[in-house]
C-alpha cells in the first residue's frame, strides 16, 4: 500500500514522523509538493506527481499545510483535491474542511450555528463599521487576519485611537477587519488533538502573555481533558468536517469557548508531553479510512 503525503518539505518534523509511522505499518509513503502535480481533464491520468498516478497508485492523501501561493495557485490546489475526492480518493483532511477551517469567519459561523460556544466576533470591510464593533465588543478586542495561523498578525487593541489607526490601515490595503472580543484567560489555553471523532491527546499551552501559540514560545503542559472539554473539541472538529484537527479552547470566566479549528495542525509541542504516538494514530486512521 502507498499513501501520498503532500508537503512542502518531507523532512520537516511532522512530515518525517508521518513517513516513519507509515513505514512501521508496512505502508510506503510517497511525498510530493503541490507544484509537482500535473492535473488532466478528458485524458488521463487525472493527476500525477513524481511519476505516480495519484488516483490509481495511492490509497489516500495526507495534506500537510496547503502552503503560501497566489490566489490562482491556492484555488487550483483546492480544485485538484476536490476533483480527486469526487473520483474516490480518501483525503485527510477533506478539501471542504480545509476551506472552512482556514477561513476564520466561515468556521466560527458554522460553529455558532451548531451550538458551539465561541467569542463574540465581528467582521467588516469598513474601518467605520469596525470602530462600531470595537465599542460593541467592550473596547478590548483582538484583531486577527481572517486567513492566518500560529497567532501571526494578531494584536490586542484597547485604545480607540490605536483601533482607528489599525482599522484604517487594514481597510486602506483592502483587507477585511476581523475583530473578536478579548476573553480573559490568564496566560494559557487548551489545544485538543482530534483524530477521527475522538480526542487522542491534549495539552495546556502556557505563555508569558495572552498569545499562547507554542510556535511563539508558549510552554506545553500535558493535560487530561474532562468530559465537557473533550466532547466540545470533538464536536467542533465534526462541525467543520475535520478528521484530524487541533482545536483551540479558551477557558473564559463564563465557560469554555472554541476560538479555532486547525485543519493542518502541527504536533511537535504536544508530542513532547504525551505518550500517544500522534503520527501513528493519524496513519492508522488513514489506513482504516482508505479501506472503507
Amino acid at each position: 500500500m502507498k499513501i501520498g503525503i503532500v508537503t512542502r518539505d518531507e523532512n520537516s518534523w511532522c512530515s518525517a514522523r508521518l513517513k516513519e509511522a507509515a513505514i512501521k505499518r508496512g505502508v510506503t509513503p510517497v511525498c510530493f509538493r503541490f507544484p509537482q502535480i500535473l492535473a488532466r481533464v478528458r485524458y488521463g491520468p487525472p493527476a500525477s506527481a513524481v511519476n505516480v498516478d495519484v488516483l490509481s497508485d495511492l490509497r489516500a492523501l495526507i495534506i500537510r499545510p496547503i502552503g503560501r501561493g497566489s490566489l490562482d495557485e491556492i484555488i487550483f490546489r483546492m480544485d485538484v483535491l476536490h476533483r480527486l475526492e469526487r473520483l474516490g480518493m480518501f483525503i485527510i483532511n477533506p478539501p471542504a474542511a480545509i476551506e472552512r477551517s482556514v477561513d476564520k469567519f466561515y468556521a466560527l459561523a458554522l460553529l455558532e450555528e451548531n451550538g458551539i460556544p465561541i467569542p463574540r466576533t465581528a467582521v467588516t470591510e469598513s474601518h467605520e463599521e469596525a470602530m462600531r464593533a470595537f465599542f460593541e465588543l467592550g473596547g478590548d478586542v483582538v484583531v486577527k487576519p481572517i486567513f492566518g495561523s500560529r497567532g501571526i498578525g494578531s494584536t490586542r487593541v484597547s485604545d480607540p485611537e490605536v483601533a482607528t489607526r489599525v482599522f484604517r490601515a487594514i481597510s486602506y490595503f483592502r483587507g477585511v477587519v476581523y475583530v473578536q472580543e478579548f476573553i480573559p484567560h490568564g496566560t494559557s489555553d487548551v489545544r485538543a488533538f482530534v483524530v477521527g471523532n475522538r480526542v487522542i491527546s491534549a495539552m495546556r499551552r502556557v505563555a508569558e502573555g495572552w498569545k499562547t501559540n507554542v510556535s511563539q514560545g508558549a510552554r506545553p503542559i500535558p493535560l487530561k481533558l474532562d468530559n465537557e472539554l473533550e466532547s466540545l473539541a470533538a464536536r467542533a472538529a465534526e462541525v467543520v468536517g475535520c478528521k484530524v484537527a487541533g482545536v483551540d479552547i479558551l477557558e473564559g470566566p463564563n465557560g469554555p469557548l472554541v476560538v479555532e479549528v486547525n485543519s493542518q495542525p502541527g504536533w511537535r509541542g504536544l508530542q513532547s508531553v504525551t505518550k500517544v504516538d500522534i503520527a501513528d494514530e493519524i496513519i492508522s486512521y488513514v489506513i482504516e479510512g482508505s479501506r472503507r
